[in-house]
């Protein structure tokens, strides 16, 4: 395993359709010593995987706080390999990027005694500025077994991409079909009730005429 770019290659022609829901970053620690990135330097560090959403925004925050990957030992362990060196104590931070509640989070709190490291605020505003399809979020207190604080995140959206040739009046309808009927999906899953046109027109990039004019319709744009 080793560092992957993720934007090799031709840009694809995509445009925005809708967001579904947010995903923070989670950084985990059974040290409770361990309270800011800042403490990272000379730690065992699971990223994520090679090139993935979560390795990117892992890497951003660290070198956003002034460090590289050569000031810690680095592993890219999925989220699965990750959970159980965190519980074997064979990594002393581990960040996973995914909607609450995160099942790998819960896997490991239900067995260690867990501290989540909050996202100074310098990099927090630095970070979201230059980047700004990533957000300031938050990870609610008792979101998790043992977490009785507010964890403030850096947060990406899970967003629905389009092809930009695809007409405007079908990209309308998949997102006014969505919408309209996305209570019959509710009960699959926490993060789908995040499924309302308040939050679909967050979409971080570029939007597509069709999903522009529904979110017009509902008053949002």
């Amino acid at each position: 395993k080793g560092e992957v770019d993720p934007f090799k290659g031709t840009p694809q022609p995509i445009l925005g359709l809708f967001s579904m829901y947010a995903a923070p970053q989670h950084i985990l620690t059974l040290d409770p010593n361990i309270k800011s990135i800042r403490d990272l330097k000379g730690k065992k560090v699971s990223v994520g995987a090679p090139g993935s959403g979560c390795e990117t925004i892992s890497r951003l925050i660290i070198e956003t706080a002034g460090l590289t990957y050569d000031d810690m030992r680095i592993s890219y362990y999925s989220q699965p390999e990750a959970a159980q060196a965190l519980k074997d104590r064979n990594v002393d931070i581990v960040f996973w990027n995914f909607s609450l509640p995160g099942s790998a989070v819960s896997e490991v709190t239900a067995v260690r005694d867990v501290y989540f490291i909050s996202v100074d605020k310098d990099i927090v505003e630095e970070l979201t500025s230059k980047f700004t399809y990533y957000k300031e979020g938050k990870i609610p207190a008792n979101t998790y077994k043992g977490q009785d604080y507010d964890v403030v995140a850096i947060q990406d959206g899970n967003d629905v991409v389009i092809n930009k040739d695809i007409d405007e009046n079908t990209a309308y309808l998949l997102v006014k079909t969505l919408f309209e009927n996305a209570e019959n999906i509710f009960d699959v899953h926490p993060s789908a009730k995040k499924l309302i046109p308040e939050n679909g027109v967050k979409v971080g990039i570029e939007m597509h005429p069709g999903a522009e004019k529904y979110f017009k319709e509902k008053g949002l744009l």
